[in-house]
């Protein structure tokens, strides 16, 4: 992204939303950065300058604001900007890859070298790897001081620092402050779970998402009640695997959405709250793409693309949901969960278990998912999917080159071209992802094959994903 000051300088006297996230301020009378929403009063011109990232902002000795605190900045969106591994490799360090593999696991997750990582980064943020790494790890540290009141020797462990002490020391020589001064709201954090804001870039059509997760809700997996959205979560950090649950509901007036964390949770933070931000696709710029897709979008501003906190999860609701409807896919998965999905330590209401992972199901015996109801076909796809999953050989996750995914899906029995491209909308979130076999779609469009569907939606491209969901809600509301 070019950071022209004059345009950056607008932004910020106008405290302009849709920036956001796409860059900070330095203001050198204070030696604070912050986000071009921040509410105090707008600094002199001369003493303004601009950075890509918040870690950028740091190295040239700029402390984060406390009061507009930029670690509650949305981020980028895949096709938000040209270094889209940079961009993976960065989402894989805020949510703690960094703590696990260091660079070198880091590289191989994206799919490049070390040495060709290190150097996109440094083209992309202006700053090196383990900068930004150590820029995230406190701004999460900084966040889980404010936010809650856990003890500091479980928040610098929480943020990836190896002791207390080195935490102190880091802190100080930063921010110039001690974790006790960071406690101003701590107090009032209940002891049992965690609250978290995210910011957006508005508008965001919370109930339209809502409404299209509460559809495919699985029944002691997912809930939806009073306008919030709550489901399980394991998540693997480390060698342990944790269980708990999480709920979101949207803040208007704040511009974010507010997420509850389980306690058992605790040590899986940065991820938990990665897989939020992937399922409400909350690295999204709505001004983009909705001047993209035009009429589309006109009559509901701010769609986000549905996104998945597991892409194997995802992958097995695809293979579930082929030639049947939504509803009988539910039951079917609903079975699956209550026989194989792990049971919570703790159940909350409606929430008892984690949807199976990969492992789980892989090693199912010959029959154990026909035994949910699975048909035979289907069932056969599932395993070989959780089989490539479970072995390291198929990524169902962003940093996943998109392309070549859905190759590897389409070669497996029983996955076509709707399945793979399904998967690569939702677990990818790749944004020009389009199932042009879909029914609903060609109904919608009127078209007369698939090649009419694909010609139709060319004109959308590279939001394309956006507007096939945009268009299964126009057919969900020209139903009698």
């Amino acid at each position: 992204m070019e950071l022209d000051p004059d345009t950056c300088y607008k932004a910020i006297a106008s405290r302009d939303r849709r920036f956001d996230g796409r860059f900070f301020v330095g203001v050198s009378s204070t030696g604070v950065y912050c986000r071009p929403i921040c509410a105090v009063r707008t600094p002199k011109p001369q003493n303004c300058s601009f950075y890509e990232s918040a870690a950028a902002a740091e190295k040239h000795g700029f402390r984060p604001c406390l009061r507009c605190r930029p670690e509650l900045a949305p981020g980028h969106g895949l096709a938000d900007i040209s270094g889209r591994l940079a961009q993976a490799a960065a989402t894989l360090i805020e949510e703690g890859q960094m703590a696990e593999s260091g660079v070198a696991g880091l590289a191989q997750r994206v799919g490049v070298s070390e040495r060709h990582l290190r150097r996109l980064f440094e083209a992309q943020f202006g700053v090196s790897v383990l900068e930004y790494a150590q820029t995230q790890r406190l701004l999460l540290a900084k966040r889980l001081l404010t936010d809650t009141v856990m003890p500091v020797t479980e928040v610098a462990l929480a943020a990836g620092f190896g002791s207390v002490r080195r935490f102190n020391d880091v802190l100080k020589a930063r921010y110039g402050l001690t974790p006790l001064a960071m406690r101003k709201r701590a107090a009032d954090a209940p002891a049992d779970q965690f609250v978290f804001d995210l910011g957006y870039r508005p508008p965001l059509a919370w109930e339209a998402l809502l409404g299209f997760l509460a559809a495919r809700v699985v029944e002691g997996v997912e809930a939806v009640d009073g306008g919030a959205y709550a489901r399980t979560l394991a998540v693997s950090s480390g060698r342990r695997t944790h269980l708990g649950w999480l709920r979101v509901e949207h803040v208007p007036a704040r511009s974010v959405l507010r997420v509850t964390l389980s306690g058992s949770l605790a040590h899986a933070i940065p991820q938990a709250l990665g897989k939020v931000r992937r399922l409400c696709d909350l690295g999204c710029r709505p001004d983009v793409v909705d001047r993209h897709l035009g009429v589309l979008a006109d009559d509901l501003p701010g769609m986000r693309l549905p996104g998945a906190v597991d892409g194997f999860e995802i992958a097995v609701r695809a293979v579930a949901g082929q030639v049947v409807s939504v509803k009988q896919a539910r039951v079917m998965l609903a079975r699956l969960a209550a026989a194989h999905g792990p049971l919570l330590p703790q159940t909350h209401g409606p929430l008892q278990r984690c949807f199976p992972d990969a492992a789980t199901l892989a090693a199912l015996p010959a029959g154990a998912l026909a035994a949910c109801g699975v048909p035979p076909a289907k069932a056969r796809a599932i395993q070989a999917i959780a089989a490539e999953v479970a072995q390291g050989r198929l990524l169902l996750e962003p940093p996943a080159e998109p392309e070549q995914t859905v190759a590897r899906l389409c070669a497996l029995p029983g996955v076509g071209d709707w399945t793979a491209q399904y998967v690569a909308m939702r677990a990818l979130g790749w944004p020009d992802a389009f199932p042009a076999t879909d029914y609903a779609l060609r109904k919608v469009l009127e078209a007369d094959g698939v090649r009419a569907v694909q010609a139709h939606a060319a004109q959308w491209a590279p939001w394309r994903a956006y507007a096939a969901v945009h268009l299964w809600r126009r057919y969900e509301e020209s139903k009698p």
